[in-house]
């Protein structure tokens, strides 16, 4: 089979003749060889494959040759159509291959018939923008086939509206619902059933995985190939949902539909709408009792007493409402789903409280409107090792970013893969004539006070010098908002002439399209400017990084988990805090050089590169560009042709 697979990847090869884009590739061509090896072995493979290499190629060819039922999951939704609308028709086309392809999606991602009844019948909407769009999304699903709210465009995928539209694995009534023969999400799981080719992303795998809810775990017995691109995001993902957790958002949604089935099956009980306002009121005094945003462990927060006084409320409020539900849950479906539900919420309040399992880390994060309790594994590789195990199946992983110096030893521990195969190929581009990595002088430790004002100041000359076109990546929002403030005072004070855009402003895919189309833009982003953005051509010239991106050490999961392997007498810092923070260093360095004609300078302003011993196997993880001190000379990288 590897050998079939090879000449698809060379000169007047079916690809050559249907993909315009086509170039033969030597490290396309071995990578797709090792995929359809491990394939036909029903092995492991963990492949890390650099810009430009053309991975997607190199996994769809060898997966639509085999024949067999073939899982793909992706990092995000947007990759995840990339691959069913355009990539695997393409390939498919290419190769003449006989496979049906299918895209499954979270249950959110659909309209549900009947909470779009309910909403109708409901007639109370906080805007009339939402009676406008619950307009469109009846007409759309009069006609859709699929349901999947992402195709339809008339309505922001944001809108409040989706939320009382669409269901969630707890409000979902199941085969109880009414209009359970229409639903499109059995229509997407039934057509996923007698796909050959079914591709999902991370976050459904993982949910279904543990809670056997969205239909992937019917696929996995039947499955011959699992693949996960953009796999470095799997160990957060994976412990996600290795973990439980309850928000107060739940508990809100929990007392909102109790209220809406007592009033249409339940009238003639009075006390039931009573006790879930009481509820409603339990859940937003508990994320009152918090007047900051942030994360903090068990321990900390129950030492709080407007916490613990509130959480014991909730616990008070929750139990009577499950009570009155029993007694009515006979009479309707949904008062049936919301006891059910009651249930559910008061045992994971209960074992959260407990706090006895040592080999779960238990902490709460605060948003702006919710606030959610966690209780999170410190290890997932055993976890995760139990779940791919015992069966004859392919496991392909592939990423840009999976080793630390063509190391994968990081990756193999944390996602319990050490029997695995691993392979790298670096990116086709040229790196030494395409790229320049500065790293300025005379820079302050990053965790002194004023760094943010001194990467702005190191960086406005290469802005001045790279005529805008800039990406600016910053660690924490903090740092980005006080280095927006600052550059909007400089281009204003010397008139310069780049829009500035600031990740928030608008939506992600909106601010790209304006960077984009002004050509000279320069884009403020943090975590989400990282990773998944694609600028080609010179409207990209020059990506800046304030810091090496550190997991701040005050985070629940990430202290508990260096405290573990520190008592092992291991340095959590070399074995887990280094290779973490490089992963995602080459993530955001990945922005710059998109294209085999792409130019530009990486700007990484932290003096910890040069001045610190594993500085070194930082640097020599990242591509291998020509590397400056000095200013002058990266600016004058943009004056060369």
């Amino acid at each position: 089979m590897p050998t079939d697979v090879s000449r698809f990847f060379e000169d007047q090869s079916p690809l050559s003749f249907s993909v315009s884009s086509f170039r033969p590739r030597v490290q396309q061509r071995e990578m797709a060889m090792a995929v359809a090896d491990a394939i036909d072995k029903n092995a492991i493979l963990i492949a890390e494959a650099g810009t430009g290499t053309g991975k997607t190629f190199a996994y769809l060819v060898p997966a639509l040759l085999n024949g067999g039922k073939v899982i793909i999951s992706t990092g995000t939704k947007n990759l995840q159509d990339q691959l069913f609308l355009k990539d695997l028709p393409m390939v498919r086309d290419a190769l003449k291959a006989p496979v049906t392809i299918s895209l499954l999606k979270g249950r959110a991602n659909y309209i549900c018939h009947y909470h779009l009844e309910r909403a109708l019948s409901d007639g109370r909407f906080a805007s009339r923008e939402d009676i406008k769009h619950l307009d469109r999304i009846k007409k759309y699903a009069k006609i859709s086939d699929s349901g999947d709210r992402s195709f339809l465009a008339d309505v922001p995928e944001y809108a409040p509206i989706w939320h009382q539209v669409t269901s969630t694995r707890d409000n979902c009534l199941g085969q109880e619902c009414p209009n359970h023969k229409e639903c499109f999400v059995l229509r997407a799981r039934l057509d996923a059933m007698k796909s050959d080719i079914v591709v999902v992303n991370h976050h459904l795998f993982f949910a279904d995985v543990m809670l056997r809810d969205e239909g992937v775990a019917e696929l996995l017995p039947s499955c011959n190939t699992v693949i996960f691109d953009e796999a470095h995001q799997l160990p957060e993902t994976a412990s996600l949902f290795f973990g439980e957790n309850l928000s107060t958002s739940q508990l809100l949604d929990l007392a909102l539909d109790a209220r809406m089935e007592a009033l249409s099956s339940a009238k003639d009980f009075a006390p039931l709408p009573r006790a879930c306002d009481e509820l409603d009121k339990a859940a937003r005094d508990l994320r009152l009792a918090f007047k900051k945003e942030g994360r903090m462990p068990a321990a900390t927060a129950r030492g709080m007493k407007p916490f613990s006084s509130a959480l014991a409320a909730l616990v008070d409020k929750l139990a009577t409402l499950s009570g009155m539900l029993e007694k009515q849950a006979e009479r309707s479906e949904g008062l049936e789903n919301c006891w059910q539900r009651a249930q559910q919420f008061s045992q994971q309040l209960k074992l959260w409280q407990e706090d006895k399992d040592d080999s779960r880390v238990r902490w709460l994060e605060i948003f702006q409107h919710t606030l959610q309790l966690n209780s999170t594994p410190l290890s997932i590789a055993e976890i995760f090792e139990k779940q791919i195990g015992g069966s004859a199946r392919a496991w392909i992983f592939t990423s840009a970013t999976l080793a630390v110096k063509r190391d994968f030893s990081h990756y193999q521990r944390e996602m319990g893969l050490l029997n695995a195969t691993t392979a790298c190929w670096e990116s086709p581009f040229d790196y030494q004539a395409q790229a320049l990595l500065y790293v300025p002088e005379d820079m302050p430790e990053p965790n002194s006070e004023g760094y943010t004002e001194a990467v702005v100041k190191a960086t406005l000359p290469m802005l001045i010098a790279s005529k805008g076109r800039a990406f600016l990546l910053f660690t924490s929002l903090r740092a980005m908002q006080r280095a927006h403030e600052i550059l909007e005072d400089e281009f204003t004070s010397r008139d310069l002439p780049y829009p500035l855009l600031l990740q928030g402003a608008a939506s992600k895919n909106e601010l790209l399209a304006r960077f984009r189309e002004h050509g000279n833009a320069v884009l403020l982003g943090s975590q989400s400017f990282w990773e998944g953005v694609d600028v080609r051509g010179e409207a990209l010239s020059l990506v800046v990084i304030d810091k090496i991106p550190f997991a701040p050490p005050d985070d629940p999961v990430l202290s508990a988990r260096i405290e573990k392997i520190n008592q092992q007498g291991k340095s959590a810092f070399m074995e887990y805090q280094l290779p973490r923070a490089i992963i995602t260093l080459k993530q955001g360095a990945g922005r710059l050089i998109r294209d085999e004609n792409d130019r530009g300078v990486l700007m990484i302003c932290d003096p910890r590169i040069i001045t610190k011993q594993y500085g070194k196997r930082i640097w020599q993880s990242l591509p291998p560009m020509k590397r400056t001190r000095l200013a002058d000379e990266a600016a004058a990288f943009f004056s060369r042709s």
